[in-house]
């Protein structure tokens, strides 16, 4: 046993980075991910980055940062990178041991905010990182996102989220899909939850 847990103490750290458009799974699969991961590999940590809710507990704090990050937020507008790119590094800088597996979910959707991501990992040494594109077209995703109800699922809200994600993160994506640093894998988001999870895991080959 104490041989057994040696071995599962020196495995090699995952990075997995998910890109996906709104209502394609990308949380569920990262929480799918995240179990899996401490399921195979309980003794090692696995650090979380879902930027928008991180966003949303910094806009609860005190502070001109915090009520401009607010403001910006609850009127639909675009944050300046340096915002999301702090709140993300701020967690590298304080977590970070070396040995931990990475699930980051919205981190640099802007093709210019891409080079800080792939710095700030290979600063910290991240060897062949996972970037899971989780596809799914335009259609499916407004049929899901009409389908949830939410306040913010309206036609124009949905129409001006599916263009922004083509206009800014299907450059990003690219910019990975083309890094040979970066193990690339796409995934047909247009099945069950379970069907994208085992299609996934296989592809990234953990």
């Amino acid at each position: 046993m104490a041989q057994n847990k040696i071995i599962l103490a020196y495995m090699k750290p995952h990075t997995f980075i998910l890109f996906g458009r709104a209502g394609s799974g990308k949380g569920t699969q990262a929480q799918n991910i995240i179990n899996y991961l401490k399921k195979k590999d309980p003794d090692n940590n696995v650090i979380y980055i879902e930027t928008g809710s991180k966003l949303r507990e910094f806009a609860d704090e005190v502070g001109q940062s915090a009520e401009l990050t607010k403001k910006v937020m609850a009127t639909g507008g675009l944050l300046p990178s340096f915002i999301p790119i702090w709140i993300w590094t701020n967690i590298f800088v304080r977590h970070m041991a070396g040995h931990e597996h990475l699930v980051l979910d919205g981190l640099s959707r802007r093709l210019y905010e891409a080079p800080v991501l792939d710095d700030a990992l290979k600063f910290y040494n991240r060897e062949n990182p996972i970037v899971i594109s989780i596809e799914v077209s335009r259609e499916w995703s407004r049929a899901r996102l009409e389908a949830r109800g939410r306040s913010d699922d309206n036609a124009r809200d949905i129409e001006e989220r599916l263009n922004w994600y083509d206009t800014n993160v299907l450059p990003t994506i690219e910019y990975f899909k083309t890094n040979p640093h970066y193990h690339f894998v796409s995934v047909n988001g247009e099945q069950s939850i379970e069907e994208v999870s085992k299609e996934l895991l296989e592809k990234a080959g953990i």
